[in-house]
């Protein structure tokens, strides 16, 4: 990735990688929020992410699924594992809040109420959010 790409954190002035970069290193697909997800918090010490997205959107993936999201999502980022998240939603006949994301490298296993898998390859490319009016 060129350097132009990364990030100033607001803690600290210090420098931070772009949001895909971080998801990788940690074993999640790159794709999984919305291409204009550019600005997040992450504190190493604790685990938890924050990221910021411009505006309420959904986000369809190639294997038809679809992300809600909210201008703020939460969660603890581990190896392999985004977990007590908020801020996501997908559809499940009602709209049913995310509450982890997991990967075992080739799948996604996304919990929200019930744990749903999904190819991970779908995720892996990074998606414009469709303005939404609600969360």
């Amino acid at each position: 990735m060129s350097s132009d790409l990364v990030e100033w954190s607001g803690t600290g002035g210090k420098m931070q990688k772009p949001l895909p970069e971080l998801l990788k290193d940690y074993d999640l697909a790159v794709g999984i929020f919305p291409r204009d997800a550019t600005n997040y918090e992450f504190n190493e010490e604790t685990g938890k992410l924050t990221v910021f997205i411009p505006s309420i959107c959904e986000v369809g993936y190639k294997d038809s699924s679809v992300l809600r999201f909210s201008t703020t999502v939460t969660g603890y980022l581990e190896k392999g594992k985004l977990a007590d998240v908020s801020g996501i939603k997908t559809k499940v006949m009602v709209w049913v809040k995310v509450t982890c994301i997991t990967s075992d490298g080739s799948k996604l296993h996304f919990t929200a109420g019930m744990k749903k898998t999904r190819n991970r390859d779908a995720y892996e490319v990074l998606r414009d959010g469709v303005s939404v009016d609600k969360f």
